[in-house]
C-alpha cells in the first residue's frame, strides 16, 4: 500500500511580499507528523549563493531524533504557504511573483539524524515551466511555484520504488526567479526532512553534491523572466528515472487536490516527539550566512499609519500595486527595472 507523506513549509510573508521564512510541518499516510521529522530553518532570508554550504538543508539546520516511515513506490507531498499557520486555500501558498521551478532530491545515508548531506544526491522530481498561450513575458508563463498556488500549497512526488530501503534526507527546493535577471539574483529556499524508506530495491542513481550542482551563471539560474522566455530547463541534473518530470501547469491530483488541513489525529515519528498543537506550534525559517538580519515579512504599520515592507519584500515594479515604503533601515531599489524593486539595507 503506498503512503502519502506531506512536508509542510508555511512561508511567512504577505501576498504583496517575499515569501521568505518557512513553517514545516508533515504528515504519512493521513496522519500528521507535525515538524517531528523536519530540520526546521533557523532564519528567514533566501539562499543567494549557489556555493554556500546552506544550500544542502539550509542556514544552522541540525538533525532531530524523528524519522518519517515512508515506503518505496510511495508519494510525498511538499505543502508551501506563506504565512505563519496558515494552510488556507484561500490564501495565497507563496506571495511575491516569487515564480520558478520545485525541485526535490534525495541522499541515502547511514543515519537521518546525524547526516550531514556530504553524501550524493539524485534528482526525484521536478516541476519547472510550461509556455502558457497569450503570455507575452515569463511571469506570465506556467511555473512550479504558481502550481504550489494553484494546488493550495501542495505537490505531490513520487518516491522512486527501486531505490534501497534505509534512512534517507528529503530535500526540497523552491527557485524564486523574480530578480534573477542580475548576478546572485536567484532565490533559494531549502529544507530537508529526516525519512526511512522500506520495500525498496537495489537500484544505485548517478550521484551529485550540495553545494557543487549549480553555477550562478546557470541559464535556468540567471535568466530575466520578466522578459518572453521561449525555453527554460530547471537547473541541475535529470530527474532520475524512476522520479517524476510534471508538467508546469497541469491539474491538481491526488493529495494535492484532495488533502485537508485537521482530519488527522498527530503521530510520533520513530524517535521523536509528539508534534505541538496549532496553538504550541513554532515557527521556522530560511535563512542565508550573508542575508539580512531574521525580521517579520509583513507589512506593518508604523507611528504614521503608513505600511512597512520588510527586508527583500517587493516595494515597486511595474504593475505592482502592495506598499511601497521600506521598514526603517531598509530603501527600496529597483533589482531588475522596471519590472522589480524590493526593500535592501540603506548602504
Amino acid at each position: 500500500m503506498k503512503s502519502t507523506l506531506v512536508a509542510t513549509l508555511v512561508a511567512l510573508a504577505a501576498k504583496e511580499v517575499a515569501g521568505h521564512a518557512l513553517f514545516q510541518q508533515l504528515w504519512v499516510d493521513g496522519t500528521d507528523y507535525a515538524e517531528s521529522c523536519v530540520r526546521m530553518p533557523m532564519g528567514n532570508s533566501p539562499i543567494t549563493n549557489v556555493g554556500s554550504k546552506d544550500m544542502v538543508c539550509n542556514v544552522g539546520t541540525k538533525g532531530v531524533a524523528g524519522k518519517c516511515p515512508v515506503p518505496a513506490g510511495g508519494t510525498v507531498t511538499v505543502e508551501m504557504h506563506q504565512q505563519p499557520k496558515d494552510r488556507s486555500c484561500g490564501s495565497e501558498a507563496i506571495g511575491g511573483a516569487h515564480w520558478g521551478p520545485v525541485q526535490v532530491y534525495l541522499t541515502k545515508v547511514a543515519d537521518a539524524s546525524t547526516a550531514d548531506g556530504s553524501t550524493g544526491w539524485f534528482k526525484i522530481f521536478s516541476d519547472s515551466w510550461s509556455k502558457k498561450s497569450g503570455g507575452a513575458v515569463g511571469d506570465d508563463d506556467n511555473w512550479g511555484t504558481r502550481d504550489l498556488n494553484k494546488c493550495c500549497g501542495k505537490m505531490d512526488v513520487k518516491i522512486p520504488s527501486d531505490i534501497p530501503s534505509g534512512d534517507y534526507l528529503l530535500r526540497a527546493e523552491a527557485l524564486a526567479l523574480h530578480t534573477a535577471g542580475q548576478a546572485n539574483g536567484a532565490q533559494f529556499y531549502v529544507s530537508c526532512y529526516q525519512i526511512t524508506v522500506s520495500g525498496g530495491g537495489n537500484a544505485s542513481p548517478a550521484l551529485v553534491k550540495i553545494p557543487g550542482i549549480y553555477s550562478s551563471a546557470d541559464p535556468g539560474i540567471k535568466i530575466n523572466i520578466h522578459a518572453a522566455v521561449s525555453s527554460y530547463i530547471a537547473p541541475g541534473p535529470p530527474v532520475y528515472g524512476g522520479g517524476t518530470n510534471r508538467t508546469a501547469g497541469s491539474a491538481c491530483t491526488g493529495c494535492a487536490a484532495t488533502c485537508k488541513v485537521g482530519t488527522s489525529p498527530s503521530a510520533v515519528a520513530t524517535g521523536g516527539k509528539k508534534p505541538a498543537s496549532p496553538t504550541e506550534a513554532t515557527t521556522g525559517t530560511v535563512a542565508s550566512a550573508d542575508a539580512q538580519p531574521a525580521a517579520d515579512s509583513s507589512p506593518q504599520p508604523d507611528t504614521a499609519g503608513a505600511c512597512a515592507v520588510s527586508a527583500f519584500g517587493q516595494c515597486g515594479g511595474n504593475g505592482y500595486t502592495g506598499c511601497t515604503q521600506c521598514a526603517s533601515g531598509l530603501t527600496c531599489k529597483a533589482v531588475s527595472p522596471p519590472y522589480y524593486s524590493q526593500c535592501v539595507a540603506t548602504s
